[in-house]
């Protein structure tokens, strides 16, 4: 038989990793898309044309009646494991609600994303749960895939964010048994290029195929790929007797996001996830990148997606509380404020762009000069460079010690640094259009290196405090009158800091 092109997507766990990255693709490829969540407005904003929105819970099998109605595919990409109560049970009563349903409403496949290890090897809770789930989804539908998989080596992944974060905080790390654990991991890219190829497999019977990439390494040498390109120097002490409960307090004392998850997390490290067999790479055209070329691909990544969001859109409606240090986006630390002003976006603009060079910083620029022969003492370019124009800007241009990374007319700038860091920044104008004038938002973006980096960032956050707010607000006055200073009354100060992400 031949493979549906045709008739609705289910896509349960857009909200997550794997979901909320194979959601845009299915619409780039104009899929009808229909997403099955237990908070609908959490996607409000990522549901293009093809895609709609339903409310349903896995765990209330009358809430999925609707959500089958005309579907042909759907993915199953949820668990349990961050719930407080029995995940194991939940994972099983949840599949068995999510394929009885399915199979009433005459759904032809079901793709569902579980993980590797040997079965026969005492595997986790974690582990075991992820392979009864795909054994409970077989029970109740006649046609499922199921791909097994080890690390998933991506920005945001869980596993690769707990090494990120290792590796990045502790210059010598005292390591259990599972850092010597063999995996396979697979690029992110490359997991979504099979969920994607499952869409026109031949109806046939279930299968299970499992996925990675070329490379089996420990955890321990994925860590050390880490650091390499990362530019790190790290050391690891192995320590056996370090138990799974006694390594899940330090990890969560260590990397602290992972507080809630880190016991059953370590628990699945202790299994070898090694793939068994080539069925996956003889059924599909997927060609699995290298450890190495995942972990550029992934920090490439991580980069473009940085420089896509909005800091005003990571604000609630009534604003959020200043956090002292910045907010962390990943593995960048951010200050950003605004302030309003009561001319067109063109005006508010205009003295951003002439920023650098002659015109200067707005705002001490005696220390911006200090900066500048700090760099210079240790080899870097200073502030010697100026500017290429004194009006315009493009892209490439360098800046003092700046580089034009992105630049938009009356909208953006993006300015990357070439001073020597411990780390990489960047700092970023932009203007949006408001009712009754506009905002400008200055955002000081910092990726740090290891424990120097974020030294520094948390050694100079003050200094940014009176430096930034200073710059920002003559970049006001100088848009409302410009050519001579502004009275501060005439600039509508509304200063907002970045809080907690929504």
């Amino acid at each position: 038989m031949e493979a549906s092109t045709s008739g609705d997507i289910l896509l349960t766990g857009a909200t997550g990793y794997v979901g909320g990255r194979l959601l845009p693709l299915l619409q780039q490829a104009g899929r009808h898309v229909r997403c099955l969540t237990r908070r609908p407005e959490a996607l409000i904003d990522r549901a293009g044309a093809t895609t709609t929105i339903v409310r349903g819970d896995v765990l209330d099998r009358s809430s999925l009646t609707e959500a089958f109605a005309g579907v042909d595919t759907a993915y199953y990409l949820v668990h349990s494991m961050g719930e407080d109560k029995d995940f194991e049970q939940q994972d099983r009563i949840a599949a068995e609600n999510f394929a009885k349903a399915a199979a009433a409403a005459g759904v032809r496949l079901i793709v569902y994303l579980g993980g590797l290890g040997n079965p026969d090897h005492n595997l986790s809770k974690h582990l075991r749960s992820r392979q009864e789930v795909g054994d409970e989804l077989r029970t109740h539908h006649p046609n499922v895939i199921e791909f097994r998989a080890s690390i998933v080596i991506g920005s945001g992944s869980l596993s690769f964010e707990m090494i990120r974060a290792l590796v990045e905080r502790l210059p010598i790390m005292i390591c259990p048994k599972w850092v010597s654990v063999k995996a396979q991991p697979i690029a992110i890219e490359d997991l979504l290029a099979y969920l994607v190829a499952a869409l026109d497999l031949p109806n046939g019977h279930s299968q299970v195929f499992e996925i990675g990439g070329p490379d089996q390494l420990s955890y321990g040498e994925l860590m050390h790929e880490y650091a390499r390109q990362r530019g790190l120097r790290r050391w690891m002490i192995p320590i056996p007797l370090l138990t799974p409960y006694l390594s899940s307090l330090w990890l969560g004392l260590v990397t602290p996001l992972y507080a809630r998850v880190g016991r059953k997390l370590v628990e699945s490290l202790r299994n070898p996830t090694l793939l068994s067999n080539n069925l996956a790479s003889r059924t599909f055209d997927v060609v699995p990148r290298s450890v190495p070329e995942a972990i550029e691909r992934a920090i490439v990544n991580e980069d473009h997606e940085f420089a896509e969001t909005r800091w005003s859109d990571a604000l609630s409606a009534g604003g959020e509380l200043p956090q002292w240090g910045g907010t962390r986006f990943g593995s960048r630390l951010v200050d950003s404020r605004s302030v309003d002003v009561p001319v067109t976006v063109e005006q508010a603009f205009a003295p951003i762009r002439r920023i650098g060079g002659s015109q200067g910083w707005y705002y001490a620029s005696w220390l911006w000069s200090l900066r500048g022969f700090l760099d210079l003492l240790v080899g870097g370019i200073g502030v010697r460079r100026g500017r290429r124009d004194p009006e315009q800007l493009r892209p490439g241009d360098a800046l003092d010690f700046w580089r034009v990374e992105a630049y938009e007319p009356s909208r953006l700038v993006r300015l990357s640094a070439e001073m020597k860091l411990p780390g990489r920044a960047w700092l970023e104008f932009e203007v949006t259009p408001l009712p009754d004038g506009s905002r400008i938002r200055q955002t000081a973006i910092f990726d740090p290196v290891g424990l120097t980096g974020l030294a520094y960032w948390y050694g100079i956050y003050p200094l940014h405090q009176f430096v930034f707010a200073g710059m920002l607000r003559n970049i006001a006055r100088a848009a409302t009158q410009p050519g001579r200073q502004a009275d501060a009354a005439h600039v509508t100060k509304r200063v907002e800091q970045v809080g907690k992400p929504t």
